[in-house]
């Protein structure tokens, strides 16, 4: 068996544009897909997903740790956004032509289940909330819809530093969420690595009050050493990881006693495989494994599949709702009840897209909305729950 060729497709999304990629074989139906959805550089990465194409067509899918290794070394500008998204969709469409050759879930090839379903935490749940008596509703209503935990940004447009009123604001805001779920789901503040060393730290004194799950990417991700003394002068948990890119990086964070839980992304950090070697080293440190996992079905998909077979893998991140048009584009099936996501045992990744759904929702141009503090955008008017 050859591939012989490779295809790309950019959606808009409403708050981004997922990126999906097709490899093709030599056998007639058989071909896999994967996700390569990076905010937002879509254009650049679908563009670096084809000049993988010289060491794809030829090669044999069957042998996904060869394809990856040449694919990492040839690069000599290693590591990063682009090219590991890039090669972690292709990656994932090697996985998903594997499995659907040999019949099986990709997790039946990476040592079988070890969970029937995993449970999961909402972000998106919050839009398009303003007050802190707006979030608590939304909040109430996110459990309704069975979630057991819930993440935001309360932070607004404040970058580096934070004054005493945004401050207050943001834990007026989580003190309101907090009393609305307290008995009845976790809460996680994301920072979107924002904040200079001694904010992030005032940050996390105040957090002390509310019990939350974890404190998520304090500063930029760039300073592991940084992160560390945060992690150290705080009291609450604190999370990272989604901005690293391979296990190379992941070493350090390891060593360097970082965090509390790690995120890695199935779309960026090399893969299906990277990620459980990834698993495998934070096991060695007895770290839970929670994925990042906002991006579209095909990254969920292979999320899940990691989620069957991983040990330590504790929570998996979803988007509470999404554009109407994802159940168009795709043919996903979501089993998802009383806060837990079913692990599917369809071939492969137990997903495929339609491209004619697809080309009508051509790609537009999105910004970065974390420094403007515009909530708007997290999901369009006619939303909904997609599970």
């Amino acid at each position: 068996m050859k591939i012989t060729a490779i295809k790309t497709y950019i959606c808009h999304a409403y708050r981004t544009n997922w990126v999906f990629v097709k490899v093709y074989t030599d056998i007639d139906g058989l071909y896999g897909v994967g996700e390569a959805t990076l905010e937002y550089k879509e254009h650049t990465v679908a563009k670096a997903c084809h000049e993988l194409e010289s060491l794809l067509i030829g090669h044999d899918p069957h042998r996904i740790e060869e394809f990856w290794h040449l694919a990492y070394r040839n690069a000599y500008w290693r590591g990063g956004a682009v090219l590991m998204s890039a090669l972690s969709s292709i990656e994932m469409a090697l996985w998903d032509i594997k499995g659907k050759d040999l019949g099986v879930p990709v997790y039946q090839l990476l040592g079988g289940k070890v969970r029937e379903s995993v449970p999961c935490y909402a972000n998106g749940w919050f839009a398009p909330a303003k007050t802190p008596q707006e979030f608590a509703d939304k909040a109430k209503l996110a459990i309704k819809n069975s979630f057991h935990a819930l993440k935001w940004d309360p932070f607004g447009s404040a970058y580096l530093q934070i004054g005493r009123k945004e401050l207050n604001d943001a834990m007026d805001c989580i003190g309101a969420v907090y009393e609305a779920v307290k008995d009845e789901a976790d809460i996680i503040i994301e920072a979107h690595g924002r904040f200079d060393i001694p904010t992030a730290v005032r940050i996390g004194h105040a957090l002390s009050d509310f019990d939350i799950l974890w404190y998520e990417e304090p500063i930029p991700p760039q300073n592991l050493e940084g992160l560390a003394e945060v992690k150290r002068r705080i009291k609450v948990p604190v999370s990272g990881g989604e901005r690293l890119y391979n296990r190379w990086e992941y070493r350090s964070l390891f060593e360097l006693k970082a965090v509390d839980y790690i995120q890695p992304d199935v779309s960026h950090a090399g893969g299906i495989m990277e990620l459980k070697k990834i698993a495998a080293m934070a096991e060695a440190y007895h770290i839970p494994f929670c994925p990042h996992n906002p991006s579209g079905p095909i990254a969920n998909s292979a999320t899940l599949q990691l989620a069957a077979c991983v040990p330590n893998f504790y929570l998996l991140e979803t988007m509470s709702s999404d554009v109407p048009w994802r159940s168009e584009i795709c043919n996903e099936e979501i089993t998802f009840k009383n806060g837990q996501m079913t692990i599917p045992d369809k071939p492969g990744l137990g997903i495929d897209i339609n491209e004619k759904e697809i080309e009508k929702h051509p790609y537009k141009k999105k910004e970065l909305r974390h420094y403007s503090g515009d909530l708007t955008d997290i999901r369009p008017d006619n939303a909904k729950f997609y599970f």
